[in-house]
């Protein structure tokens, strides 16, 4: 079949448009029409070449639809279905889905190269040269084929446009505060950068209990969107923050620090660790550049104070699990993903619709398909 896709041809260059042709799912895959799909940061970082990456490329790795067909070997998915994709997909048999860490999945992380398990690709451009996808999924399409692993089906009264958040930014968001932060009631927690993982970020340590939860940006407009998410108290950069979380503390600094900026930069670790408190942690949710290896950062933090930094991918959350559990707090009025949305956009101004980003002008932007 023929659908239409945002294709990255180079590092560098700008999202184009274009007709391709989809191969019909083979051996434990699904053909999915695709609903909407969030705009994140990590598409940019594939942009720029901080996640480095194979061109050309289908962007897109948040997204949510209907299954339009399923191919041999998929017995828990049919037509109809509505499904969110996870961005890492997640076998359940290999040993980190066993051991309940699934955002680790070996299946995933050789599905997240781009081609299909079998080495092959489902996407093919005009000229009939192959496309690799985002994470193998490619959401910035209005037609995808998936691997199994990848979907996770649910409830069809939940809107897809807001149901795709919880793919990537929403849960890594969330599992940052919740699973890798271990927030708990009565922690002082700071948030540094507020997009879509940020303010999911809030909320999570929101509904965690934290007593008080400071959000730092230097953009006004986010600042107030992070008051709405659950911050008591924001600030525009890490120095104005310094003083403010120290003395609303009496001096004993945050419990827990997320790392939620656009992009990392290793030169700021060792102001970032004098924001957080004696045996507190520092969570590092943001992307660095894969190239950078230097990192400033006196080691006698975590010696002589027992400070911690970790790490996660998709908010060390199971997909599996997060995604239905984040849906039904939607429901309930808990969790806020309304007014994670700031503006929707259609397939052709996905240029724009990142420009905006990197503007400041959105907490996340969606394109919408239908």
């Amino acid at each position: 079949m023929e659908t239409e896709a945002a294709i990255l041809w180079e590092m560098g260059g700008d999202w184009k448009v274009e007709t391709i042709r989809l191969d019909p799912p083979k051996t434990g895959e699904v053909l999915v029409r695709i609903a909407a799909s969030g705009m994140c940061h990590s598409d940019e970082h594939l942009r720029t070449g901080d996640l480095g990456g194979l061109y050309p490329i289908i962007g897109g790795h948040e997204g949510a639809g209907v299954v339009e067909e399923v191919g041999p070997g998929v017995d828990d998915l049919e037509p109809g279905d509505h499904v969110v994709f996870g961005f890492v997909p997640a076998c359940g048999k290999c040993p980190s889905c066993a051991r309940g860490h699934s955002s680790l999945c070996d299946v995933g992380a050789q599905l997240m190269l781009g081609a299909q398990s079998d080495g092959t690709h489902r996407h093919h451009a005009s000229n009939g040269e192959d496309l690799h996808t985002m994470v193998c999924l490619g959401t910035f399409a209005k037609h995808t084929v998936v691997n199994q692993a990848s979907c996770v089906k649910i409830l069809d009264h939940y809107p897809l446009d807001k149901a795709c958040l919880v793919g990537c930014g929403v849960t890594t968001g969330w599992g940052s505060a919740v699973y890798a932060g271990e927030v708990r009631p009565g922690d002082d927690v700071v948030v540094i950068g507020i997009g879509g993982i940020g303010a999911s970020a809030i909320q999570g340590a929101r509904l965690a209990g934290a007593e008080r939860i400071f959000a730092i940006d230097p953009v006004p407009f986010k600042l107030e969107m992070a008051k709405k998410f659950g911050a008591t108290h924001t600030a525009s950069s890490i120095e104005e923050a310094l003083p403010l979380v120290n003395d609303v503390t009496w001096g004993k600094n945050a419990d827990k620090v997320i790392c939620t900026m656009g992009i990392g930069d290793g030169a700021l670790m060792e102001t970032i660790m004098q924001l957080v408190a004696k045996r507190g942690r520092v969570v590092v949710t943001n992307i660095h550049p894969m190239a950078e290896t230097d990192v400033t950062l006196s080691l006698t933090w975590l010696t002589l104070l027992e400070k911690q930094i970790v790490g996660t991918i998709f908010g060390s959350a199971n997909m599996r699990y997060d995604i239905p559990h984040l849906l039904r707090l939607y429901d309930q009025g808990q969790l806020d993903l309304d007014n994670m949305v700031t503006q929707n956009y259609k397939l052709e101004d996905v240029n724009q619709g990142y420009a905006d980003m990197l503007g400041g002008k959105n907490i996340r932007g969606v394109l919408l398909y239908e």
